[in-house]
């Protein structure tokens, strides 16, 4: 396991952009995944590889780019490294940043499952509330370790690994009729 640490350290000090994109793909791959096998019990015959890609092309072009991108800027709009820099991006980062990005990402799948304009709209009303609040229970208190403890460019990955579990939700929320 350290050896793969250690690979995965190297490939990302040296192309630290790419590295992050394919890792957020990945995981929230991993996290349909586990949406579609433990939350909704498919079965490996019912498994959606087609919505798992899905998910995946999320992650690769949205999820990966954007959150990416935000914890850079995030970094350069607040300095420093003491715990009440890391209150105020935890703050920043869950007031401004994850009401659009959640709304984006279930915009974003919605019309990536067909959906029409109306149909995408009402899944946002009737989705949108739940999710945010569910955000709220679990990410400020992993982005304040995040933003103290972490350096920028492991960020992404940190937040991935905790992403598993809220991918999987996602997926669900993101994938129910």
């Amino acid at each position: 396991m350290a050896g793969l640490w250690r690979s995965y350290q190297g490939l990302i000090s040296k192309h630290p952009w790419t590295v992050q994109i394919i890792t957020a793909g990945s995981l929230v791959g991993v996290g349909d995944v586990i949406s579609q096998q433990l939350i909704e019990r498919r079965g490996l015959a019912n498994h959606s590889m087609r919505r798992t890609a899905k998910m995946m092309s999320i992650g690769f072009f949205f999820v990966g780019p954007v959150i990416g991108g935000w914890y850079r800027v995030l970094d350069r709009l607040v300095v420093g490294e003491t715990k009440s820099v890391a209150l105020k991006k935890m703050v920043l980062d869950q007031v401004g940043f994850a009401p659009c990005f959640l709304g984006a990402f279930l915009g974003i799948s919605g019309t990536l499952n067909g959906l029409t304009l109306e149909q995408n709209v009402a899944k946002l009303k009737r989705d949108y509330g739940d999710a945010l609040i569910a955000n709220y229970y679990l990410w400020p208190p992993v982005q304040i370790a995040n933003f103290y403890f972490v350096p920028l460019h492991h960020r992404l990955a940190v937040v991935q690994i905790v992403a598993v579990i809220w991918n999987s939700y996602l997926s669900w929320k993101a994938n129910q009729v």
